[in-house]
């Protein structure tokens, strides 16, 4: 398939591997490019600038294919050191990535002058244009489906897609719901230039995490997320687990008087004993819905070749068919 994304991106597919804190090292990155997709190295996992640049080097060490890196604005009493970073990103040749959370205007002019495409991950219409405004090349269109944090509009994407499309003049992809074939016909037809996975992509074999996460998201049904952190405006689809039941029960008994130092012992630094040691529930982990449409645990070429594959065959012989009869 040729799209505005694997034109701008000059990837073969119109698939996108998300950043997801502990799970975009250099193996997943890799492994997505080479299947013809586009993987994406996540910055902050690096816990320094020098960490980034070595990661950076490692994945440019398994893939001669285009591959990204995620940069995460958060709001932090600390802030990371976001010029080393993009310093590390610009020095490592990397020529695409995805930013995500507030605005990334202040890194653009840096990024811009390497000669860098960004592509920014939005929830809402307003803020994807607000990302055109300021000279992102492209943008990522979180539904309200999607793991991590979906906003607090709660557009789901058969909305949130159509809309985009008619207002957006830059390429987009999909990202939430993001499964199989039928996910990436759907995106297309909804108007998007291609789809973005996460939560998909962590079912597979290279993915560098626990054998317990995958299994936890093989025996996951579309039932089995929930929203934590809502009273605090920062809303993030989990899988659900006893840490997570526990946010939720301190949200109903504190209301709006919560706090995040609250829910710390849930949600700080909990994701290497997820990721890496395999507690599954030790706090709460982003995970989107589409986790009821995950039922194996292939490579990841076995992955995208399947949905290219199966994407070809809806468009040629389903859809062909309802305008033949």
């Amino acid at each position: 398939m040729k799209t505005r994304i694997t034109e701008l991106f000059s990837i073969e597919h119109p698939i996108v591997q998300g950043g997801m804190h502990y799970v975009g090292f250099a193996e997943m990155a890799a492994a997505v490019s080479n299947a013809g997709g586009l993987g994406v190295v996540t910055g902050l996992t690096q816990k320094t600038p020098a960490g980034l640049a070595d990661e950076i080097a490692r994945c440019r060490d398994m893939t001669d294919k285009p591959f990204g890196v995620n940069l995460t604005f958060l709001p932090a009493l600390q802030a990371p050191d976001y010029p080393g970073y993009v310093k590390a990103i610009v020095d490592g040749g990397v020529k695409i990535v995805e930013t995500a959370g507030n605005n990334p205007q202040q890194v653009l002019p840096s990024l811009k002058d390497a000669g860098v495409r960004v592509i920014h991950k939005c929830t809402s219409v307003r803020h994807a244009l607000k990302a055109q405004s300021i000279g992102c090349d492209a943008v990522s269109v979180d539904g309200f489906e999607c793991g991590g944090h979906p906003g607090e509009d709660d557009i789901p994407n058969m909305i949130l897609l159509p809309r985009a499309a008619d207002e957006l003049d830059i390429p987009f992809v999909a990202s939430g719901g993001m499964a199989d074939a039928r996910s990436l016909v759907a995106a297309l037809a909804l108007g998007a230039d291609g789809m973005n996975m996460a939560t998909r992509f962590i079912a597979t074999r290279e993915a560098p995490v626990h054998d317990n996460v995958k299994q936890a998201l093989l025996n996951a049904t579309e039932r089995d997320t929930r929203l934590i952190m809502r009273p605090l405006r920062n809303t993030e689809r989990v899988l659900n687990n006893g840490a997570v039941e526990a946010i939720l029960e301190k949200e109903r008994e504190i209301g709006a008087a919560i706090a995040i130092d609250d829910i710390v012992e849930e949600v700080g630094g909990v994701y290497p004993r997820v990721m890496q040691q395999g507690e599954t529930d030790a706090g709460a982990w982003s995970c989107g819905m589409v986790a009821g449409l995950v039922h194996d645990i292939p490579t990841v070429k076995e992955l995208i070749d399947r949905i290219v594959a199966e994407a070809e065959a809806i468009v040629r012989r389903r859809l062909e068919g309802f305008l033949a009869a």
